[in-house]
């Protein structure tokens, strides 16, 4: 694997870098220091073509607004917290009410996606690391975040995150980004057929928030158990996609204490290109960009609803408000570690 570094824009006296990860295959993988969002994804489609799989911006520039959170580090917690609070022995903490009257991905305007991280490059493998200050937006201790990017020669991102904190805290990191196998130029992804390892998903209230059942998905729309192409569940009479627009939940995955498993794959027939996601969490929210209004994307691309979607291995959504989740809290020291592995392979390829 080799590393190239390139300038990627300028802020204040920082310097954010472009880290671009190549492998034999013809695969790159290109991240920025800024928030340590992934920025590009090139892959060889069926025919050999490089295309980009992920939707981003061209310039430091788009990550410093980047309202639908392309390619993020979202942190200290991804996904929904209910009225923006929570407690711990006690003490409640508020964070900012940014989607009506609850907390989404914990500060969209300062989280982890938009701070400078420090970088080191050791043995083919780039290493970020960001310092989060006591009660930087509104968590407990100071909290220490290293995040470690491989690319092997099976063409597989490898992902992992460590982390620990001074204090009694709620750690729950991932990545936030958008997927399109067409190419992250090359319109929907209604044609994406997605297969998720999950028998239950958490269903939803009005707000997007987990009401705390866990059902079956069985004989409903949710159930990615057998591939499915998006476009033939997506407008289904059913009340938990009419709340969502959409895909927006997170699914509970089967044998959770197993450790890194298969939890989804998805596979495009335009391209021919498939993505199979491995993690040791138990959660996988998968949201396919009902929101997405982005006039401002790579190469002046407008990325529109459907434009891309997000498979994102975490705890489940508001575990930290919702007794019967569990628990994403860890004591002072205790380290929150988790890899997630995105592995891309295409039908003209022996390499699976």
């Amino acid at each position: 694997m080799k590393i190239n570094k390139e300038i990627f824009g300028r802020q204040d006296d920082k310097t954010a870098w472009l880290f671009t990860l190549s492998n034999g295959n013809g695969m790159s993988v290109s991240i920025t220091n800024f928030g340590a969002n992934i920025v590009n994804i090139m892959v060889p489609d069926q025919n050999g073509n490089l295309i980009d799989v992920a939707l981003g911006y061209d310039n430091l520039d788009g990550y410093r607004v980047n309202h639908p959170m392309l390619g993020a580090t979202c942190g200290r917690n991804v996904n929904r917290i209910s009225n923006a609070e929570f407690m711990i022995d006690g003490s409640v903490y508020h964070l900012v009410k940014n989607r009506g009257q609850h907390n989404i991905h914990s500060d969209k305007d300062h989280g982890f996606h938009k701070v400078f991280y420090d970088y080191h490059l050791i043995n083919d493998r780039l290493t970020m690391s960001y310092h989060s200050p006591d009660f930087e937006t509104g968590f407990p201790g100071a909290l220490d975040l290293t995040i470690t990017y491989s690319l092997s020669e099976k063409n597989d991102l490898i992902v992992s995150y460590y982390a620990t904190c001074t204090k009694k805290t709620l750690i729950n990191i991932t990545n936030h980004s958008y997927f399109n196998l067409n190419g992250h130029d090359n319109g929907d992804i209604l044609d994406h057929e997605v297969f998720i390892n999950a028998s239950r998903f958490t269903p939803v209230d009005q707000d997007l928030i987990p009401t705390g059942q866990i059902e079956q998905v069985q004989f409903t729309p949710m159930d990615f158990t057998q591939p499915r192409k998006i476009r033939d569940v997506i407008d289904t009479d059913f009340t938990q996609l009419h709340l969502a627009g959409g895909f927006d939940h997170n699914f509970a995955i089967n044998k959770p204490d197993c450790g890194i498993k298969l939890v989804a794959s998805v596979f495009s027939p335009v391209s021919g290109l498939k993505m199979s996601i491995y993690s040791d969490l138990e959660g996988l929210q998968f949201y396919t960009g009902n929101t997405l209004n982005e006039p401002f994307g790579k190469g002046n691309t407008f990325y529109k609803k459907y434009g891309g979607l997000c498979l994102e291995p975490q705890y489940f959504p508001n575990a930290i408000n919702t007794p019967s989740f569990r628990s994403p809290v860890f004591e002072k020291g205790q380290p929150f570690k988790t890899t997630t592995i995105y592995n891309f392979s295409n039908v003209k390829s022996k390499k699976i």
